[in-house]
């Protein structure tokens, strides 16, 4: 991959993972600051522990997420940015515009969920 591709993903993933990152520290700091003493009711009560708990879940997904992009930065620090893991060829640049953590090409990714699906893998 040419290296204005490089920067250009590399502008893309560590935007991404700052904003990540600050939603993070957000959530962090309102989950310790709202105090549970200060709901009226019962119903308040259940309806806010249901809102943090919906919340802690996005905030695991973009765990998993900040990992994938940590990794994504890492490949392109050591030239393996962009290339399969699977089958070793170039992933296509609109993949990599769509979903720039890919790791897989598309057909290798479609490869992999089929398996997935019959368990395979």
């Amino acid at each position: 991959m040419k290296p204005e591709k490089l920067a250009y993903f590399k502008k893309i993933l560590t935007n991404q993972l700052k904003e990540l990152l600050d939603e993070a520290h957000k959530t962090l700091s309102g989950l310790t600051q709202e105090g549970k003493e200060n709901v009226p009711d019962l119903a308040d009560l259940a309806t806010l522990e249901t809102d943090q708990a919906l919340l802690l879940r996005i905030r695991d997904r973009e765990r998993k997420l900040i990992s994938k992009i940590q990794e994504a930065l890492k490949k392109i620090e050591n030239g393996t940015y962009g290339i399969c893991e699977r089958c070793g060829k170039e992933i296509d640049e609109e993949r990599l515009k769509a979903r720039p953590v890919a790791s897989y090409c598309a057909e290798c990714k479609r490869k992999l969920e089929a398996l997935e699906k019959l368990g395979k893998y």
